[in-house]
C-alpha cells in the first residue's frame, strides 16, 4: 500500500474535485495530507518542501505569465463594452437569409471574439442572450443552436491569444528542456509563447471551418433543423455598418497578434497593446453622441509613438544630446500626452457607465484563480515527483504497446478523459509536467504536441457533467432548453473536435507549417 501513495494521491484528487471545494485549495490540500502520509512512511523527503518557496516566487515573477491578466482584462472590457452584441447583430443580417447561415454567423463571431477577447464563459454567456433566442425564434433545433453557441464560445482557447496557450506554452517549454537535459544536452532549446500562437493559429481556423462545413451539411440534409431568415424579419444592413462593427475588433487583432508573431513586441507587450486598444474601442463604443476628435487623436498619437519607438530609440541618458534628441523627446511626450489624454477619457466613460469596477473586479478575480491553481498545481507536482509518481508515469508511458504512437495515444486519451470532471488549467499545470519530458524524449515536436493538447483541452470544455461552457451556456439559455438538449446538442462537434485533432495528427503542418516561416 506504501508504495502505491503517489497513485492514491492522484485518485484523491480526482475525488476531492468532484466534492465542489476551490479546486487550488482542493490541489494544495491532497498535496499536503499525502506529503504527510508519505513522511510517516518514510517514502517522503520533507526537504524537497525546502524548493516550493523559489518554485512559487518563479511562478509569480515569470513575465510570460504577467500577459494573462492583460489579456483578461482586454477581453472583459470588449465583452462589457457589448462590441461582441454588434458582431453578432451585424452578421446575422449578413448571413441570416442562408439555411444554417445563423449558426455560421455564431461560429464566426466565436472566431472573432476568440481572437479579441479569448474569454470563454463571457463569449458563450453573450452568445446565449442574444444569438440563442434569435435562433429559437426562427425555428431552428434547440440542441443545434444550443451546440452551435456553446461550441463557438471554446474557440477562445484554440485562437491565439488564448490564456491556455499561454499557460501550455510555459509548461511545455519547461517539459522540452527536462528532456533534453535527460538526453545529456546542455545548450537547450526552448518554445516561446509566440510560437505556440502562431502553431495554433492555423489549427484555430481550421476548426472554424469544420464547424462551419457541418451546419451547411446539417442544414442541407435538414432544413427544417436551421432554416434561413425571413427577409422582412431579417432587416437590412450596409457596408458602411458592417465595417464599422468589423473593422475595429479586426484591427486590434492585427496590432496584438501581429506584433506577437512579427516579433515586433513580446506577448506581454502585446497584452499590454491589447488592453490599451480595448479601452479605446469602448471609449468610441460608449460616446453616445458625443465627440471622439480626442480619441481619434489619441489613437493616431499612439501608432505615432509605436512607429517611432520602431525606427529610432530615444533616450536622453547620454553624455552629448543633440538638437535632434531634444526633438525626438519632445515629439514623443506630446504623443503620449495625447494618447494618454484619449485613455482616461475612455476610462471616465467606462467610470460613467458604470462598468469599470465590474472589469476590474473579474479581471481580478479571473487572474487570481488562474494564478492560485498554478501555484497549487506546483505543491501538487513536487510531492507527486517526491513519492516516486513522475518515475512511474514515465514507465507507464514507455511500456504502452504501439511505441511512441502508443504512448502519445495513450496521454491524449488520459487528457481527454480527465476533461471530463476537471479544467484545462488543473490538466495543463498538473498532468503535463509529468507526461510532457517524456513524450518529448520520444522525439516528438513540442510545437505540434502543445497544439495536439490544446486542441484536446479545448474539448474539456464540451464534456459533460462539468464541462465550464456547459454550465455557462445552461445559466443563461432560456427555460426552455434543458441540459439535456444541450448535451445532445454538443456531442456531434465533441466528435468534430477529435476530427480536427485527427487531421492535425496526420496531416502535421497545419501546426508546424506557420512557426517554421516566422521563427
Amino acid at each position: 500500500m506504501i508504495e502505491f501513495l503517489d497513485i492514491f494521491m492522484f485518485a484523491g484528487l480526482c475525488f476531492a474535485i468532484l466534492l465542489g471545494y476551490p479546486v487550488a485549495f482542493t490541489i494544495a490540500g491532497v498535496a499536503v495530507l499525502f506529503a504527510i502520509l508519505g513522511a510517516l512512511a518514510g517514502t517522503f523527503d520533507t526537504g524537497l518542501l525546502g524548493a516550493l518557496s523559489q518554485r512559487i516566487f518563479g511562478t509569480m515573477t515569470n513575465n510570460v505569465l504577467i500577459a494573462i491578466p492583460l489579456f483578461v482584462f482586454m477581453g472583459l472590457v470588449l465583452e462589457r463594452s457589448r462590441i461582441a452584441e454588434d458582431l453578432l447583430e451585424e452578421m446575422g443580417k449578413l448571413f441570416g437569409s442562408l439555411r444554417g447561415g445563423l449558426g455560421i454567423s455564431v461560429v464566426l463571431v466565436g472566431g472573432l471574439l476568440a481572437a479579441s477577447t479569448g474569454i470563454v464563459g463571457a463569449t458563450v454567456v453573450t452568445m446565449a442572450l442574444i444569438a440563442l433566442p434569435t435562433m429559437l425564434r426562427n425555428g431552428y433545433d434547440p440542441k443545434l443552436a444550443a451546440g452551435t453557441v456553446c461550441t463557438a464560445g471554446t474557440l477562445g482557447q484554440i485562437i491565439p491569444p488564448s490564456t491556455l496557450l499561454i499557460i501550455l506554452s510555459e509548461v511545455m517549454s519547461n517539459a522540452y528542456q527536462q528532456a533534453q537535459f535527460a538526453e545529456g544536452k546542455f545548450t537547450v532549446e526552448t518554445i516561446s509563447v509566440g510560437q505556440t500562437f502562431a502553431a495554433a493559429l492555423i489549427p484555430g481556423l481550421m476548426l472554424v471551418g469544420v464547424y462551419i462545413i457541418y451546419l451547411l451539411v446539417r442544414a442541407y440534409l435538414q432544413p427544417s433543423c436551421a432554416p434561413a431568415m425571413d427577409k422582412q424579419v431579417l432587416g437590412t444592413t450596409s457596408v458602411r455598418r458592417i465595417a464599422s462593427v468589423l473593422i475595429p475588433p479586426v484591427a486590434l487583432i492585427i496590432a496584438v497578434l501581429g506584433s506577437i508573431l512579427g516579433g515586433v513586441a513580446t506577448p506581454t507587450e502585446a497584452a499590454a497593446v491589447g488592453a490599451v486598444g480595448a479601452l479605446l474601442l469602448a471609449g468610441f463604443r460608449l460616446s453616445n453622441g458625443k465627440s471622439n476628435l480626442l480619441l481619434g487623436a489619441s489613437v493616431i498619437a499612439l501608432l505615432a509613438v509605436i512607429t517611432l519607438a520602431g525606427f529610432t530609440t530615444i533616450r536622453l541618458q547620454k553624455s552629448e544630446l543633440t538638437a535632434a534628441d531634444w526633438g525626438l523627446a519632445f515629439v514623443a511626450i506630446v504623443l503620449l500626452i495625447i494618447g494618454i489624454s484619449g485613455l482616461l477619457q475612455s476610462v471616465m466613460r467606462m467610470w460613467r457607465s458604470q462598468l469599470l469596477a465590474p472589469v476590474m473586479t473579474n479581471t481580478l478575480s479571473i487572474s487570481a484563480m488562474i494564478f492560485a491553481t498554478i501555484i497549487g498545481a506546483s505543491v501538487f507536482s513536487l510531492i507527486f515527483r517526491g513519492l516516486g509518481g513522475d518515475t512511474r508515469i514515465e514507465e507507464l508511458i514507455s511500456a504502452m504497446p504501439g511505441g511512441e504512437m502508443g504512448a502519445l495515444l495513450f496521454v491524449m486519451a488520459l487528457i481527454f478523459a480527465l476533461g471530463f470532471f476537471m479544467d484545462f488549467v488543473e490538466i495543463s499545470v498538473i498532468l503535463l509536467p509529468i507526461v510532457g519530458p517524456t513524450l518529448l524524449m520520444m522525439g516528438f515536436d513540442p510545437i505540434w504536441l502543445s497544439v495536439m493538447i490544446a486542441i484536446n483541452l479545448q474539448t474539456s470544455f464540451l464534456t459533460p457533467p462539468f464541462g465550464f461552457s456547459l454550465f455557462y451556456l445552461r445559466g443563461a439559455a432560456p427555460p426552455e432548453i434543458t441540459t439535456g438538449m444541450i448535451y445532445k446538442g454538443v456531442l456531434p462537434y465533441i466528435l468534430l473536435q477529435i476530427v480536427g485533432m485527427a487531421l492535425v495528427w496526420f496531416f502535421p503542418q497545419i501546426a508546424t507549417w506557420l512557426p517554421s516561416v516566422l521563427f
